[in-house]
């Protein structure tokens, strides 16, 4: 991730400059995680994370003494959750060919990490996000709720069914409901 000022504009105040670095340095791996969690995707995530850095910047005087992680991660999402009906569900591309399983090779069918990514990716996009807010990022009901722009209720709803799916989706892919 590189924030020149070139890109970003000038400091808004002497110092304001160093203090969003700082901050885009101490919270950019925790983001950058919030944003896998969206995406599902390293690449995607590094872009989501650089569009709201981006669109937080010339808002920093007024966010940066108020929660400004909070604030950032709410922009990570509002342009998740907006680009995702435009986004374009071709091909995806691979950085290696994947290996095709032997017939019977329980062990990469059954491998828990393999099958958590897959399962978490086949969520939509308002279920994943709850599910990452909550669990993940250990945000409260309330939090996320305020994040995603809807109830409480609504919350509650998404993730009992994202609950249900994953849970499913684990049990078919051979391992132990919890």
């Amino acid at each position: 991730m590189n924030l020149s000022s070139a890109e970003s504009g000038p400091p808004p105040e002497e110092g304001g400059w160093t203090d969003f670095e700082e901050f885009a340095a101490h919270c950019g791996p925790r983001l950058l995680r919030t944003a896998w969690i969206l995406t599902g995707d390293r690449h995607l995530a590094e872009e989501l994370l650089q569009t709201a850095l981006a669109r937080s910047w010339p808002k920093w005087r007024r966010i940066r003494d108020d929660r400004p992680e909070t604030y950032v991660r709410g922009v990570m999402v509002r342009v998740h959750l907006r680009r995702w009906p435009r986004r374009r569900r071709g091909e995806v591309p691979y950085a290696r060919t994947p290996r095709a399983s032997l017939p019977g090779d329980r062990y990469r069918e059954a491998d828990p990490d393999h099958a958590m990514r897959r399962a978490l990716r086949r969520l939509p996009p308002r279920q994943r996000a709850v599910i990452g807010l909550r669990y993940l990022e250990g945000l409260g009901v309330e939090e996320t709720a305020s994040l995603l722009n809807c109830s409480a209720g609504a919350v509650g709803r998404r993730t009992a069914k994202a609950l249900r799916t994953l849970n499913g989706a684990l049990a078919g892919a051979g391992l132990p409901r919890r």
